[in-house]
């Protein structure tokens, strides 16, 4: 029996704060498309990032610096058509809310207006205080993101593990009750070491979403195209592939191209 619309819960910022409260883990996945975003809602997924990392697996781009305000809008634009369930999120693109507290107002507000999403995503701590204080204001949830910092890759120079000294570990740590302070609802724990997320985590009321940053993160968040295995030159420690997408859409091509030089496809059966 199919489910009506108006039976089905939406997730919040409140519900995934009470999940934090009760110990239930929360589970985040990125989407970029309508039909993606179907199948990864209709799961139960809690979190759906409609993430800057579109600028890599969907436009092949090397870093994720070059997508632009127009396309992560048109992303969730799409994204949110499918989904009935799960929060949406959405990256502030790098040049949207960096050293402009205005302009990350102007930039978010164009995302939650155009697209129907439910929040935006931007990183940094400190740096970006009054661009999240600005954007909160206005009534739109902020989730934050620490750690590594992909918008920042050439700053740092690589994409190794981040806040391993204690001086960076400690500058993560004072930026997380920051932004908690701020108001922002959860924050992205990207590529530190366990144990610091496990002190974040324990420290802080809103949730921790971490990538890299070990289990005891309050949830777990993976690049969709990563974990599907549609991807194949991307393999860090952190990355579980639950399938292997790329190989077997690829042998399903080669079947296709076979039958259609054979003569094979379409069969009697297949025509009109």
């Amino acid at each position: 029996m199919s489910v009506a619309k108006s039976d089905i819960k939406r997730v919040t910022t409140h519900v995934l704060q009470e999940m934090k409260h009760k110990g239930e883990k929360i589970a985040m996945l990125t989407a970029y498309d309508f039909s993606l975003a179907r199948i990864v809602d209709e799961a139960n997924i809690d979190i759906i990032l409609v993430g800057d990392s579109a600028s890599n697996v969907m436009a092949g781009h090397e870093t994720t610096l070059p997508i632009t305000l127009d396309q992560m809008i048109y992303h969730a634009q799409s994204v949110v058509k499918a989904v009935k369930r799960a929060l949406v999120v959405v990256d502030l693109p790098f040049g949207s809310y960096q050293g402009d507290s205005k302009k990350a107002l102007n930039s978010a507000i164009r995302i939650m207006k155009e697209s129907g999403a439910h929040a935006v995503k931007l990183e940094g701590g400190s740096e970006v205080g009054d661009s999240i204080k600005r954007i909160i204001s206005a009534g739109v949830p902020v989730m934050g993101h620490l750690g590594l910092t992909p918008q920042s890759i050439y700053k740092f120079g690589t994409y190794s593990v981040r806040a391993k000294e204690e001086q960076e570990a400690e500058k993560l740590l004072s930026d997380a009750y920051y932004l908690e302070k701020l108001g922002c609802f959860a924050i992205v724990l990207e590529k530190i070491p366990a144990q610091l997320t496990k002190k974040v985590s324990e420290n802080l009321e809103i949730p921790t979403i971490g990538i890299g940053g070990g289990k005891y993160a309050d949830g777990q968040v993976l690049v969709l195209h990563d974990m599907l295995g549609l991807t194949k030159d991307f393999s860090p420690r952190f990355l579980r592939r639950y399938l292997d997408l790329y190989d077997e859409i690829k042998g399903a091509v080669e079947h296709y191209i076979t039958d259609v030089k054979d003569g094979d496809f379409p069969n009697d059966k297949e025509q009109y």
